[in-house]
């Protein structure tokens, strides 16, 4: 194993790294665990046989604070380093995670008895949000050793002016809204992280603190949504599997659409506002996804149950092979004249996706009668990638996950807007 795993980092390295300067590789885990062990060995080899100054050993630790004691413990990072340097690995530099500052004695007992100079003993002290971690990062000369250790001298120090912008934003907000998040795993906030920081560049973007209320689906299928939801300034229904909570969905896409509240379904959130608006504006009442069990009007399905002969051979050929996930970057045509086209600033996109259903255009004309409209499709026309309602201040659902492109410096322009609009619906109440 060990010998495929240093190719495979070093091939990529030397040949197949489309002409990037420097990689980073994170080895997770504790060291000393089995489980990291052949992945050091692999980091260990890659080392030697890359000429010198083109490696570069990081070893993030933590410096835990006695409180009885009244000190920093440096022996755990002793230890680690111990652990290291006896499988032939020796830190170039020691990032020390604390909640307090490290004590100059501190850093040069560390310097001394893990054999690394006292200015590559790096404070990463905690930070009230992750965008302040480069400005503290760079305080603390993490940047300046990285440069040291791979040789480079007199080198023009980075400009973290954007950095510093961001953090301005985000400590001083022109003003706050607050945003819905109807799921059902809600008790895990990290299964939404990509999510929340979404969210977050969505405020950036906006001068605003996005303040999230997290409220499980569930509720809604036995309590009435509105004491929940009249106070939001927006509802966002996030992607899931599964049929638990789902009617509780439904019903906050139905309240979002009919009190004129800001809606972003995403994934499995567009199916569900497909479905209510199946259900209660086109009149099906049996509208549902077969992902649930069967159904005599199966809006939301897999491929493989209602696209037939010759439109199934064409996705199959694609290599979309029926009801296998549709996962990766697919791209996707915008209706002229559509809300998410004005957005975009353009008619042709590209997203990830991760899902198995689709919605069933099969459906499309009876739903875009009743004011829906399918403004995003597949560019054969066949697989429906966004919705929206024209005549609503802002209610969009679209099939793939646009959190995964959200940048602090590049938010999603989707994101941006769903914030923005939150922000024109807190002017009104």
């Amino acid at each position: 194993m060990i010998p495929h795993v240093t190719n495979a980092i070093k091939d990529f390295i030397l040949e197949g790294n489309d002409g990037f300067d420097f990689v980073l590789c994170e080895i997770g885990g504790t060291v000393g665990d089995i489980e990291s062990l052949p992945f050091l060995e692999a980091i260990r080899q890659l080392g030697n046989e890359l000429p010198e100054n083109h490696a570069v050993y990081i070893h993030v630790t933590l410096l835990p604070y006695i409180a009885s004691a009244g000190e920093v413990k440096t022996k755990p990072t002793q230890h680690s380093v111990s652990e290291l340097r006896s499988i032939g690995i020796q830190p170039d530099i020691l990032l020390c995670r604390a909640d307090r500052e490290i004590p100059r004695e501190e850093r040069r007992k560390l310097g001394l008895f893990c054999n690394v100079r006292e200015s590559a003993v790096i404070e990463a002290r905690d930070v009230d949000n992750i965008y302040a971690v480069p400005t503290a990062y760079h305080g603390a000369g993490l940047d300046g050793e990285v440069l040291a250790a791979f040789g480079f001298e007199n080198t023009r120090m980075p400009d973290l002016s954007r950095w510093t912008k961001i953090e301005e934003r985000m400590h001083n907000p022109e003003g706050d809204v607050t945003i819905a998040i109807v799921g059902k795993y809600t008790g895990l906030k990290d299964a939404y992280k990509s999510l929340i920081e979404a969210l977050t560049h969505g405020g950036i973007a906006n001068r605003v603190k996005v303040k999230l209320d997290w409220i499980e689906s569930e509720i809604f299928e036995r309590e009435d949504p509105t004491p929940f939801l009249e106070h939001v300034n927006g509802i966002l229904v996030p992607g899931g599997f599964g049929q638990r909570g789902t009617e509780g969905k439904i019903r906050a896409a139905r309240f979002a659409r009919e009190r004129q509240v800001p809606y972003f379904g995403i994934c499995f959130g567009m199916q569900m506002a497909v479905i209510e608006a199946a259900r209660n504006l086109a009149g099906i009442g049996e509208a549902n996804s077969t992902e649930f069990g069967s159904t005599t009007e199966p809006v939301v399905g897999l491929l493989t149950e209602w696209m037939k002969g010759n439109e199934l051979q064409r996705r199959q050929m694609g290599g979309n092979l029926g009801g296998s996930m549709r996962l990766g970057a697919y791209p996707a045509k915008l209706g002229k004249g559509s809300r998410v086209a004005e957005i975009y600033g353009a008619t042709d996109i590209s997203e990830r996706h991760r899902h198995r259903y689709e919605v069933n255009t099969a459906y499309q004309k009876r739903l875009e009668d009743k004011g829906m409209r399918f403004s995003g499709m597949s560019p054969d026309g066949l697989l429906p990638e966004i919705i929206e309602y024209p005549a609503h201040p802002w209610f969009i659902g679209v099939q793939f996950h646009p959190e995964l492109k959200s940048r602090p410096f590049e938010p999603h322009p989707l994101f941006a807007s769903f914030v923005g609009a939150a922000v024109e619906q807190s002017r009104l109440v």
